[in-house]
């Protein structure tokens, strides 16, 4: 998908006259790629970054702009690398994915877009939405306002697996589903199951415990001829299989043994913890009761793995896996999020980093995102405050830029205005602009 067109653009009032320079004087500058921040500094844009100079305040030339960010942050847009925003149902109201609409996931989406974007996201990875494509299209055409997504399209999984639809259902009422649905029975399917997500856009793919190694094996080997990354939701001897079949990527905090950390480690294959929503479910016990998850995970479990995989030098990046109601809370749970990084080991501008630079080499987009330099893409927010010194002020987001143009400013959306119409003398219209 070609989602970038654009250069980096920044100015306030937020307008930005080409032809002109714009000199950006900014108080602190965090880039994504030093561990420490740079104070004063100038940033010259004149529809991209032409030029970064650190510590120090260039004047602008007479027919430059100057924008003066002396009392604010600025540092490149956050990533959330497991998000469901198209996936979304009520907490309270388990069954009802089983018989809404695709029009009222459509309709749901939007605002769970709108309050990530509000949030200072510029960048999320779908990882299993029914709709997600479509949210991902509508956004980059302009019809609804969100932040940049990578989707995986729905989940892949064997039958009573965690992304089988059908889990819990009457096979009246569900039908059997098969590739198409995202559900696989052997190596055929599984090949089947990438080339439809593919033919149907994906960006990534997404497959979920439980499979056969030969079952995985086809289905990594077919993303990669194809060109997809491939992410999986998996456990125990599930994580090996994956492993061992050249995923590039396995999310949560999922028991595995200290041999899987290492043979994750040898092949280079990140991690998306996400301790937070087990953190929130430990509250009513900690029992997952999908048909893939018949275990307990403790506050304690959770961020051991977490820690063995930073000692063991696994690339870890940032994610909420947040669902439904919970999204009006933006960026609390991703607060969290990075408090367990610190909990893990990390400093706060380590955590920062991992939360862009590192996110966007998960995503193999660290050529153009996650961070603030000559000829990258304009994801860009501005906080009024100082996050490396306290993370929570990472909320407090006062303009947010994607693509170079501006989408959140003073916290609320930005919403492009309407068009005059101009018609020719004779037409018959009483209430055209004259």
């Amino acid at each position: 998908m070609n989602y970038h067109r654009y250069f980096f653009l920044l100015c306030l009032p937020l307008t930005l006259l080409f032809g002109q320079k714009t000199f950006i004087h900014a108080g602190k500058f965090i880039d994504g790629k030093n561990d420490i921040p740079i104070e004063k500094v100038t940033i010259i844009l004149d529809g991209r970054i032409v030029q970064t100079v650190n510590r120090g305040y260039l004047i602008p030339g007479g027919n430059d702009k100057l924008i003066d960010l002396k009392d604010y942050t600025i540092l490149p847009g956050l990533m959330d690398m497991h998000t469901h925003l198209s996936g979304q149902s009520s907490p309270k109201r388990y069954m009802e994915k089983f018989y809404m609409d695709l029009d009222e996931y459509a309709y749901r989406s939007i605002p769970y877009a709108e309050k990530t974007l509000m949030a200072g996201f510029t960048t999320v990875r779908e990882v299993g939405g029914i709709i997600s494509n479509s949210i991902r299209d509508a956004i980059n055409e302009g019809h609804i306002i969100g932040p940049r997504i990578f989707s995986a399209g729905k989940s892949i999984a064997t039958t009573g697996g965690h992304a089988d639809p059908s889990s819990g259902l009457n096979i009246r009422f569900m039908g059997d589903p098969g590739p198409k649905d995202g559900v696989i029975n052997g190596i055929s399917d599984a090949r089947k199951a990438v080339r439809q997500r593919y033919k149907n856009g994906a960006d990534l793919i997404k497959l979920s415990s439980h499979y056969t190694p030969q079952e995985i094996k086809a289905a990594v080997d077919e993303a990669h001829r194809l060109g997809l990354r491939v992410t999986v939701d998996a456990e125990t001897q599930y994580i090996d299989m994956a492993v061992e079949a050249g995923a590039d990527c396995i999310e949560h905090p999922l028991p595995r043994s200290d041999k899987t950390i290492k043979l994750m480690k040898k092949y280079n294959v990140a991690a998306v913890p996400t301790l937070v929503p087990y953190q929130l479910i430990n509250r009513d016990g900690g029992y997952m009761g999908s048909t893939s998850r018949r275990f307990t995970l403790t506050d304690e479990t959770i961020m051991n793995t977490m820690k063995k995989m930073r000692k063991a030098g696994i690339k870890m990046g940032v994610a909420t896996d947040i669902t439904a109601s919970l999204y009006k809370y933006m960026p609390a749970p991703y607060i969290i999020e990075l408090n367990n990084f610190k909990s893990a080991g990390y400093s706060n501008i380590e955590a920062l980093v991992t939360a862009t630079k590192t996110n966007s080499e998960i995503l193999g987009m660290d050529d153009r995102l996650g961070t603030i330099e000559v000829g990258k893409l304009a994801d860009v927010i501005i906080i009024n405050g100082k996050p490396d010194e306290t993370i929570e002020e990472i909320a407090n987001v006062e303009i947010v830029i994607v693509n170079g143009k501006v989408k959140v400013r003073n916290g609320n959306l930005v919403m492009a205005p309407l068009k005059k119409l101009s018609l020719s003398a004779g037409v018959g219209c009483t209430w055209c602009p004259k």
